[in-house]
């Protein structure tokens, strides 16, 4: 099972590199970018526009 999950790091391509910065990269862009927008602080902001987009102006 460990050799199935195994990376060999020495014969990534630079592909296989740049698919990793960029999958890394939009991970923790959306983890940061979830927990500033979902944050017990903001919950109040948010409840004001939960029915936004349902509203005829």
């Amino acid at each position: 099972m460990a050799s199935y999950f195994s990376t060999d790091w020495a014969n990534m391509t630079t592909h296989d590199w740049a698919g990793l910065i960029i999958t890394v990269g939009v991970f923790f862009g959306m983890a940061i970018t979830f927990y500033l927008a979902l944050r017990p602080s903001k919950r109040e902001e948010m409840e004001k526009q939960k029915y936004k987009i349902l509203e005829d102006d």
